[in-house]
């Protein structure tokens, strides 16, 4: 049969899906866009299928808020490219604003949860992946609630971070958020470093003291020495603030009689394993491959 030029048109506005591939779609299913649409989306999720198992370090790091409650979600792609694409941007800040309002605390359940237009997330997922071409995923989120005073900071779209403080005023809660951006804590108090990360810094240390010759009780005092450094290092209170170093985060807090309650941060792709590829190596393959 015949296939009309408005009629690909209609199907490709209504998918995002190649001139082509529409075209093929509309013969199978005899002309009928509805069904063409069915089409698309099987052969999407095909697709998409193929690509799971392709890594995808890159994407962007979304935030989401109401003022007392916030999201910080990170998705992935395969390429910077895709990561800067509309359509990858505006299902990212869909996925945030979904999550924000989602009464969930596993990612595995929101591939089901409908977003607007009565589709659910794995399906306009699916969908994304056919027309980028690149394998995409909702990688993690985590949500602060109820917050007295909400601060958020995104560096970019490659990192972000929400806190929750008691106390303060927003341009301060603004601030510490911007520093957790900015330089990484691990947790908020030095009672809350996990005991292995502990356990290793304090065997290199002692490992590293003992093989300079110092006799035992001196390599003790420079290992506590060390410790106490590495606490001021990894703990928000304890680290200098990258606005004022001659201040700690705790000194800033105490002087305007305010605490923080809960912190999370994100970076793009953060213990991702990439492949790394040799161009070398992968033009010799083609050339291999061709003859």
């Amino acid at each position: 049969m015949s296939i009309k030029t408005s009629m690909v048109k209609e199907l490709r506005d209504r998918t995002g899906a190649g001139m082509m591939e529409c075209k093929r779609s509309l013969l199978e299913a005899n002309g009928n866009i509805d069904g063409a649409i069915e089409l698309l989306r099987a052969s999407g999720k095909a697709k998409a299928e193929k690509k799971a198992s392709r890594i995808a370090a890159e994407g962007r790091i979304v935030i989401a808020n109401n003022s007392i409650d916030a999201v910080l979600v990170e998705v992935n792609s395969e390429t910077d490219f895709v990561a800067k694409d509309k359509n990858f941007i505006d299902f990212t800040n869909s996925i945030a604003e979904s999550l924000l309002s989602a009464d969930l605390t596993e990612l595995d359940k929101f591939n089901n949860y409908e977003l607007s237009g009565g589709r659910t997330v794995e399906s306009i997922r699916t969908d994304l992946i056919a027309k980028v071409g690149e394998n995409i995923s909702i990688r993690r989120f985590e949500r602060i609630k109820g917050a007295e005073n909400l601060g958020f900071y995104s560096h970019g779209s490659r990192i972000g971070a929400i806190v929750s403080l008691k106390g303060g005023n927003k341009e301060l809660s603004k601030d510490i958020a911007m520093h957790i951006a900015a330089s990484n804590p691990v947790c908020i108090h030095e009672k809350d470093v996990p005991e292995d990360l502990i356990a290793r810094e304090r065997r290199i240390y002692t490992e590293q003291a003992l093989s300079s010759g110092k006799p035992p009780e001196i390599a003790e005092k420079m290992v506590n020495g060390r410790m106490k450094k590495f606490f001021k290092e990894i703990t928000l209170l304890g680290q200098p603030f990258v606005k004022d170093p001659d201040k700690s985060i705790q000194n800033l807090l105490q002087n305007t009689n305010a605490a923080v309650i809960d912190f999370c941060r994100y970076e793009v792709g953060d213990g991702i394993e990439k492949n790394e590829e040799n161009f070398a190596d992968e033009v010799m393959k083609q050339i291999k491959g061709n003859n």
